[in-house]
């Protein structure tokens, strides 16, 4: 296999980053045109209507053999379709503004939905299978019953679901409905340029240097954001309004009874237990964001902090490079120290193309790591300028990389795992990563910059991602009163960011705007509790290895690989603990309020 790298990488001020790779997706397809592409989706489009052919309007006939040959067949189906698919996007993420990777992609999801159509009756006929049957066929194969907990959540929202006929047509009118919008955001976000004192930039760029160590800087980085957000906000102001009424429709067709209900349930997670998180990291608000910033605001000397000093380094801080090499070395040693078997499943993201690191023109913002499917391998991709900050990210979507090669056994159907525990492996991986590091300090000045370092991820990860989900129930909320304009989204984000940030902040004209870039809110509705959720989990999970450390990596991997086929209850048991008790909200919050505590102390 032949790995692609940029030898000639460098961080914003210039600096080598050293050897970045590039992704082979080779391990996917070979090329748009590649024999095995189109042999796929000639098996696809025969596959699918084999299977309408074969039982449309007789599931609710099938003994339990026959239905588990119906859901296997099922789960094929699903894989090569999502095999196609992470070909398709993951080309288009490496290079949205390319015309012809952005047609392929469309192209993809048309014949996809296309092919897939005849197999809507699927999921509507297996949720009108009476109980007691469902109990019956379960309780008559155990090869059967293995895939329950995947069912489960599909009859999950047999309350809510509408007709064969309505089901249909949502199907089919799909590729023109969020996906349509989701692209229009994606392709209007990488193709913005930022003049910053006369140097045009993207928008990672733009965004990364809210971490420059010039405060003019920070400043300027931050002044064109909002100059360029506040241009376009009329588009993106139509983007959410018309993803947010299209919710609101399908959810009173269906019934559901908030706008955040479907998350729920697609993430096997209780109303009541996300609310409980949700209420104790407001009322932690004072303890955790307000204390530190006001902390921060001491060390920079600044009566006020700017919504530009937020994610400033310290000025203690020292202001080096770190090349790819070094990132790398200090993840893998991490992941290592806790387990050598961690580490070998981790390395060969590095060795086979698995990890896309450059910042490239057209490139989608972020990282992330898709899981593609069960049969091939995760890919990572990140965004990577040399910062700290991108060390940590690294550890984090590798995380999620080791987590989805060891769900990958559960299957297609299983291997996914609920949202609320997608960031369980992330933040161990994160937190793994800055505890190795943390112990290597070389003073107490040092360990005092990490520990701050770590205090803003966490505050990031936790206070700004719940501030963001209040901000996305007052939007879903709002949208069913009628049309937002620009305006109106503006107050409803500003409304969240002073109660979470605190009153050491002033916001500059134009943070109103600072919405507009966030994809979540348009790519997955009330995704962004579960990086808080993620977060208290990870923190709990590890005051369980620090207190019982004896045999805690066998627990901690056979929770990994059980993907989403239990429960976060029964993942959750062996360790001692339970998110749906409110105090497991505290001891997580704790553990950032204690890093807060060492950094008072050290004044």
């Amino acid at each position: 296999m032949t790995l692609l790298r940029d030898a000639n990488a460098t961080s914003p001020a210039g600096e080598p980053l050293g050897d970045l790779p590039d992704w082979n997706l080779d391990d996917l397809y070979t090329g748009q045109d590649a024999p095995q592409l189109l042999a796929d989706l000639d098996w696809l489009e025969a596959e699918c209507r084999a299977y309408a052919a074969d039982y449309e309007n007789r599931l609710a006939e099938l003994d339990a053999a026959e239905m588990l040959r119906a859901i296997e067949r099922n789960e094929k189906i699903d894989e090569v379709a999502g095999r196609i698919m992470s070909y398709a996007g993951l080309r288009y993420y490496q290079e949205t503004t390319n015309g012809e990777r952005a047609k392929f992609m469309s192209d993809m999801q048309d014949r996809i939905t296309v092919m897939t159509t005849p197999l809507v009756f699927f999921a509507l006929e297996f949720n009108r299978i009476e109980d007691d049957a469902y109990e019956a066929l379960m309780a008559a194969n155990a090869d059967l019953a293995r895939y329950r907990p995947a069912l489960d959540r599909l009859r999950a929202m047999k309350p809510y679901q509408l007709s064969d006929e309505l089901e249909r047509f949502l199907h089919d009118t799909s590729t023109v409905g969020a996906a349509a919008w989701n692209k229009l955001f994606d392709e209007t976000i990488a193709g913005l340029t930022f003049d910053v004192d006369g140097e045009s930039l993207g928008i990672e760029a733009t965004l990364n240097l809210l971490t420059d160590h010039d405060r003019a800087r920070r400043e300027a980085g931050a002044r064109a954001l909002a100059d360029v957000f506040g241009r376009n906000t009329r588009t993106f102001a139509r983007i959410h309004n018309t993803l947010a009424k299209e919710k609101e429709i399908g959810d009173r067709w269906r019934g559901l009874p908030s706008p955040q209900a479907s998350r729920h349930i697609a993430n096997h997670v209780e109303p009541e237990v996300v609310q409980a998180l949700r209420d104790a990291v407001v009322a932690a608000y004072p303890r955790l964001s307000h204390r530190y910033y006001a902390l921060k605001a001491k060390w920079l000397g600044l009566d006020k902090l700017q919504v530009w000093d937020r994610n400033a380094p310290l000025p203690m801080e020292e202001t080096r490079t770190i090349g790819w090499d070094e990132a790398r070395s200090t993840v893998m040693d991490a992941y290592a120290g806790f387990s050598p078997e961690m580490a070998r499943i981790a390395a060969p993201f590095f060795d086979r193309g698995w990890i896309d690191a450059g910042v490239k023109p057209g490139k989608a913002p972020g990282a992330f790591a898709h899981p593609t499917v069960t049969s091939v391998h995760p890919y990572v991709m990140l965004n990577y300028l040399g910062k700290p900050r991108d060390v940590m990210t690294l550890a984090h979507e590798l995380g999620h990389g080791v987590h989805q090669v060891l769900a990958a056994d559960q299957g297609e159907m299983l291997s996914s795992t609920p949202l609320t525990l997608a960031e369980t492996a992330s933040v161990f991986g994160e937190m793994l990563t800055f505890r190795a590091m943390l112990e290597g300090a070389k003073d107490d000045a040092q360990r005092k910059v990490m520990l701050a370092g770590k205090v803003e991820d966490m505050i990031n990860t936790v206070v700004r991602q719940i501030a963001f989900y209040d901000f996305e129930v007052k939007l879903h909320d709002a949208r069913r009163e009628g049309e937002m304009t620009p305006e109106d989204i503006d107050a409803l984000w500003m409304s969240v960011q002073a109660e979470s940030l605190g009153p050491v902040f002033e916001f500059m004209p134009g943070y109103e705007h600072f919405w507009a870039y966030i994809p979540h809110f348009v790519h997955s509705p009330f995704y962004v509790y579960a990086y808080a959720f993620g977060d208290g989990l990870v923190n709990a999970l590890y005051a369980a290895y620090e207190d019982a450390p004896e045999g805690f990596q066998d627990k901690y991997f056979e929770m990994l690989r059980a993907g989403g086929s239990k429960h976060h209850k029964e993942l959750l048991a062996p360790f001692g603990l339970d998110a749906s008790d409110p105090a497991f909200w505290d001891k997580g919050l704790g553990m950032i309020e204690g890093f807060i505590d060492q950094l008072e102390a050290m004044e």
